[in-house]
């Protein structure tokens, strides 16, 4: 029984050291790993803080520019810093991007209308010869494209050639003869009055008194057309024949024209009820509640004076449309 007994106790007592070894090589593990994570939870966390105070200052900052709190505040526990930063990275976003959109818009509007400038310039390169019949349109329209005299006859359909301005730049423009019949010049002045960059409007000075009713007229429409309004162009009235001795001055001339064209701006005015004046595509000529004068016009007007035939006939010179040609070449 003693045996027996003695035998029992060794078993109990005995040691099982491999078990307590992998014990405790598990427990050492256990605690290395413990401590890199620890490790490494340290890391983050000043990470963390760092990041924070990083935010904070930005914040900060930012408050500053905007003058909203006193530079010296360090109170980084004061509100959620990273929500806080994060709503205003939104809003900067959402700014950003306004910016953006406004700024490419100015882009464009900026390019279509230097675009729209420089195209309609380029585009309005029409040099148009009005007048009534028999001033000497066609003449002129020789003389200047050809620079000698020659004989020409009522024109029943529009003639077009590149003139060359006599300048250092060397412009050249498509100078149109318009005939003066009324049931033809209609049709030929709507194809051209978009892009004529000049109108020369040539009068018979040797029958000015006679014809002022008619010249005003006409001179008017083409004042008071819409186009021709919006786009501007220059004003050439020709006062020709100038060779003849019953011709009127050029500055009698304008003085007629703008009584004449006064009147009709009265007769006509009861039409011209809309706001900004238009009408069927009229515009009201010259400043309201004052007398017409040709320097209310918003484009440049010249009144000159020329002989197309020159003061020898069919053997005169060029030097009666010299101020003509001056005038065209400051186009």
């Amino acid at each position: 029984m003693v045996k027996v007994q003695l035998i029992n106790i060794n078993e109990a007592f005995r040691v099982d050291w491999p078990r307590i070894g992998r014990s405790w090589q598990r427990m050492l593990i256990n605690i290395h790993e413990e401590s890199v994570i620890s490790q490494r939870l340290a890391e983050v966390s000043t990470r963390v803080i760092h990041f924070r105070r990083l935010l904070f200052a930005s914040h900060v900052c930012t408050d500053i520019m905007d003058e909203k709190i006193h530079p010296d505040v360090e109170d980084f526990s004061a509100e959620p810093l990273l929500d806080t930063f994060i709503k205003e990275i939104q809003k900067e976003e959402v700014v950003f991007l306004l910016g953006i959109c406004v700024a490419l818009v100015l882009v464009i509007l900026t390019v279509v209308f230097f675009g729209n400038f420089w195209g309609s310039s380029k585009a309005r390169n029409a040099v148009l010869l009005l007048g009534l019949c028999d001033s000497g349109k066609t003449l002129l329209f020789t003389r200047l494209l050809l620079g000698k005299f020659a004989r020409s006859q009522t024109s029943i359909t529009e003639s077009s050639a590149t003139y060359k301005s006599k300048n250092d730049r060397g412009s050249s423009w498509t100078l149109v003869d318009v005939p003066g019949h009324e049931s033809l010049r209609v049709q030929i002045v709507e194809k051209y009055k978009a892009v004529a960059r000049a109108v020369v409007f040539v009068v018979d000075s040797s029958v000015f008194q006679k014809d002022v009713r008619d010249v005003a007229e006409f001179l008017y429409s083409i004042l008071t057309d819409g186009t021709v309004a919006k786009n501007t162009p220059a004003l050439v009235v020709a006062c020709n024949k100038q060779d003849i001795s019953m011709a009127k001055s050029a500055k009698l001339i304008q003085q007629q024209l703008e009584k004449e064209m006064n009147t009709l701006r009265v007769t006509r005015s009861a039409a011209l009820s809309s706001q900004d004046g238009a009408v069927g595509g009229s515009v009201y000529l010259g400043k309201r509640g004052k007398d017409f004068e040709f320097s209310q016009l918003p484009g440049r007007v010249e009144f000159i004076e020329c002989s197309a035939r020159g003061s020898k006939g069919e053997d005169g010179d060029v030097a009666g449309i010299d101020a003509l040609e001056k005038s065209l070449a400051r186009l």
